[in-house]
């Protein structure tokens, strides 16, 4: 009977063994006055004859490297490899981390496993990396397109220089960082860093905020469309927008009907886009109401946006190229922003795709709330991409 005892004894406390190494509790490593970074790779390639030769961009981030003595990097303070050109949408979760269906990441931090932001003033920072603040080298490294950490490279893969610089970030503050092509003729790239401010802004729980960007590089719209890539996902975008474009919107009820808009919330005006890739200023928020639509209950909207961008000399109720042509000399650029991000609307095929602005998703009591949020629309060379902020909101309770 003891020896059962015994052995019931032994058995057991393997068990916790094994239990408490299988499921070991990640330490972070605690930073004191961290900034807080998000990094993009907006260098879309599609390989051809023309480019074969060209380096893909496929890149490692490397801060605050360390050199050997032939220049190489063999250690680096932070890492983001397998950094790969950007998704359309970057939605305001961390929702790379932990998937396994490709070694690829589409942003920084995001599959990274790294101290996030928090809560700062309502918004959510989790798709966010903490950084030490001041100052630091970063460096943008070439590297193959394969699952094998950028330092365990051979070294002969691991010379290939995109990006060195130097960035400063202050404490608390919240960056973007883009990779971009500045000229499209002399193929020169460089880094955008953006200090954002939405934080610091007094906005309502009841609006959706949008600002927007054309990151595009010099001379991309003006160059002949077969010098380009062409993204038939981008629609009419696909061949670039004028350096100097008017922004429209019109809010749709819940069919995807481009004859159903909301009267009131039809072509309206909401400012100007200058193209520009050096000044990291922000630019103007603008904004529409969550709940634009007098039929909706208070708690869950069905309401769909679509942006007309135009250029000066043209507006949306005297469109020449409406409804159908592509090709529209960079004078039109429409993009949905629907129910899924997937669907096309009817009759509106040359329009790019986003996601809704509106975050639909159970809270409290209710099987689905809608709640607004703060928007990014950023246009790089033929793309659109929407990038989205949303507060902190209550969990399910039911």
């Amino acid at each position: 009977m003891l020896k059962f005892k015994l052995q019931n004894i032994f058995l057991c406390g393997l068990s916790l063994l094994l239990f408490a190494t299988g499921c070991s509790k990640v330490n972070y490593a605690k930073i004191d006055d961290p900034a807080y970074l998000r990094v993009f790779n907006n260098l879309n390639y599609t390989i051809s004859l023309e480019n074969k030769d060209e380096p893909v961009p496929f890149l490692a981030m490397l801060i605050d490297p360390q050199m050997d003595q032939n220049n190489i990097p063999v250690s680096a303070a932070i890492t983001g490899d397998f950094l790969d050109q950007r998704e359309p949408y970057a939605p305001p979760y961390p929702s790379h981390v932990g998937t396994s269906i490709s070694y690829k990441n589409p942003e920084y931090p995001g599959k990274e496993d790294v101290l996030v932001g928090p809560i700062l003033n309502g918004f959510d920072l989790s798709s966010w990396a903490q950084i030490p603040s001041g100052k630091h080298r970063i460096v943008f490294m070439f590297r193959p397109v394969n699952n094998t950490p950028f330092f365990n490279l051979e070294s002969k893969l691991k010379r290939s220089v995109l990006i060195d610089t130097t960035i400063t970030l202050d404490a608390k503050e919240i960056y973007t960082l883009h990779v971009l092509q500045k000229d499209f003729v002399s193929k020169k790239n460089g880094i955008y860093l953006r200090q954002e401010n939405f934080q610091k802004l007094s906005l309502s729980d009841s609006l959706v905020y949008i600002n927007f960007y054309n990151m595009s590089a010099k001379g991309f719209q003006q160059a002949n469309s077969s010098l380009k890539t062409s993204y038939a996902a981008s629609g009419a975008l696909q061949d670039g927008i004028k350096d100097e474009m008017n922004i429209f919107y019109t809010l749709y009820k819940t069919s995807l009907s481009i004859n159903d808009p909301l009267p009131a919330y039809t072509q309206k005006y909401m400012g100007n886009l200058t193209r520009n890739s050096e000044s990291p200023a922000v630019n103007p928020y603008y904004s529409f109401p969550l709940f634009a639509d007098g039929s909706s209950n208070g708690i869950v909207t069905g309401i769909w946006q679509h942006i007309d961008l135009m250029a000066p000399g043209f507006n949306p109720s005297n469109n020449p190229y409406y409804p159908f042509e592509v090709h529209t000399d960079s004078n039109w650029a429409p993009i949905n922003c629907i129910l899924t991000g997937k669907t096309r609307v009817p009759g509106n095929d040359n329009a790019a795709l986003l996601p809704n602005m509106i975050v639909n998703i159970p809270s409290g009591k209710y099987n689905l709330r809608s709640f607004a949020t703060v928007n990014t629309i950023e246009i790089v060379n033929g793309n659109v991409y929407l990038t989205t902020i949303q507060r902190k909101y209550a969990p399910p309770t039911y």
